[in-house]
């Protein structure tokens, strides 16, 4: 099934690929930046970037190209492979990186172009299948539409700044590329799909739809008032920008526990992945309003340095945003490769049965090491308020938060690897 490039779950494997590179060279910034050795700065750059395009936003390009059809139920005559959407994305990817690594903006600029191109692409082919369609734009497509229009004012922000269009108003620029992209884009996608996918995983209906349509008004919304604040250099805005995204998560969490709650679902990888990931949302969100609140004085009530910003960067990027995503995995590649690869309706639910057996082996252990080692970061970031860098309870916090987030993507990692080389033949039959 994955002889064809550009097949929605090429673009899954290869986007968590991205990210599993990117989170190893992630921890080397980390532990240099504690020992007093940093790395190069250009790294940073290429880290973030290789793990929020080649990774974020193609894993979010396969979740559109799985989803968007069945939503508009016009799947059946679309083709399966996307060699050219492929290449664009992980050409534009591999560019930035190399041209990070050149310190050549002009060519990060213009593989950025690739992205820009890839998304359009993508708005382009919804659009056509939804005027074909039938039936009416469902709620989650909304979140879609969005998310997308988040995704290319963040990206022109980035192409004014990749190409020094904006000299004098860069600090900006720079807020508004990052809010846009992942509070925008990133965020949106994701909590347009789990208003559909968590149900589905749980085979129970979403609590409460009219919640879903508040959280699609007020989202954006707070996003709108951020950016403002922003623009206009207003630490009041900020904080009122963060208590309606606070409200807003609040509400989405509520009705995503109160959906596990009714559905009686005993638990598994997916389903434990995507709640958790929640949570995390939510305590991001108001350490984002905390980050603003601290700022209202000229000088900071509490110190902010270089390690309190990964931590609260990476509570959203790993406590949400990767929890997220290896939930979704945990779902979505079991299904795809049974239905790819057993015809019979009879004797696919065994071979599901063993993907997802395969799935969720030490799910506690790779769930547990996930979550523990980005609250770790919280408290690595905490001790730099009493004690040393050099100290061994930093030195210890370090390399216990980098075992713990190694050891579960390792193990995670692992199990995709058997599930991909899991044959059906090695799956008892429905009969036996």
């Amino acid at each position: 099934m994955l002889r064809l490039p550009g097949r929605p779950v090429t673009f899954l494997l290869t986007g968590f690929a991205w990210l599993l590179l990117s989170s190893l060279v992630g921890m080397a910034i980390l532990v240099g930046l504690v020992r007093g050795t940093a790395l190069p700065s250009w790294l940073r750059l290429a880290h973030t970037h290789a793990a929020l395009v080649g990774g974020v936003a193609q894993l979010i390009l396969g979740g559109f190209l799985i989803f968007i059809p069945p939503l508009l139920m016009t799947g059946q005559s679309r083709r399966e492979s996307h060699p050219v959407l492929f290449l664009a994305i992980n050409g534009g990817a591999l560019g930035m990186v190399a041209g990070f690594g050149l310190r050549n903006y002009q060519i990060v600029g213009g593989s950025g172009l690739f992205v820009v191109a890839s998304f359009l692409w993508i708005a382009r082919d919804a659009w056509a299948q939804a005027r074909k369609s039938l039936n009416s734009p469902p709620l989650n497509l909304w979140f879609y539409a969005i998310a997308l229009l988040a995704l290319f004012g963040g990206l022109a922000c980035g192409e004014t700044m990749a190409f020094r269009l904006t000299q004098e108003s860069y600090g900006y620029a720079r807020l508004a590329h990052i809010h846009l992209n992942i509070l925008g884009f990133i965020t949106l996608a994701i909590v347009g799909t789990m208003h559909n996918l968590l149900p589905t995983v749980l085979s129970a209906p979403l609590s409460s739809p009219k919640l879903a349509r508040a959280v699609l008004i007020l989202l954006p919304l707070g996003l709108a008032l951020l950016i403002g604040g922003f623009l206009n250099s207003s630490v009041i805005v900020e904080i009122a920008a963060g208590g309606v995204l606070v409200v807003t998560a609040t509400l989405y969490a509520v009705n995503l526990f109160r959906t596990w709650l009714a559905s009686g679902h005993k638990g598994g990888a997916a389903s434990d992945h995507l709640l958790i990931g929640t949570f995390f949302l939510l305590v991001t969100l108001v350490l984002g309003t905390l980050v603003a609140a601290n700022n209202l004085h000229e000088q900071p009530v509490m110190p902010f340095g270089s390690l309190h910003l990964v931590a609260y960067t990476h509570m959203a990027l790993i406590g949400f945003i990767l929890q997220t995503i290896m939930g979704a995995l945990s779902h979505l590649l079991p299904i795809t490769l049974a239905v790819r690869r057993v015809q019979s309706n009879k004797k696919r639910g065994a071979y599901l049965d063993r993907l997802t057996a395969i799935i969720n082996r030490w799910r506690t252990i790779q769930i547990g090491g996930l979550s523990l080692g980005t609250m770790g970061l919280a408290l690595l970031a905490s001790l730099t308020w009493n004690v040393p860098l050099s100290s061994p309870s930093i030195q210890i916090a370090t390399w216990s938060c980098v075992g713990l987030l190694l050891g579960s993507l390792t193990l995670f990692s692992v199990k995709l690897v058997a599930v991909l080389g899991s044959s059906p033949e090695e799956a008892p039959s429905a009969s036996t």
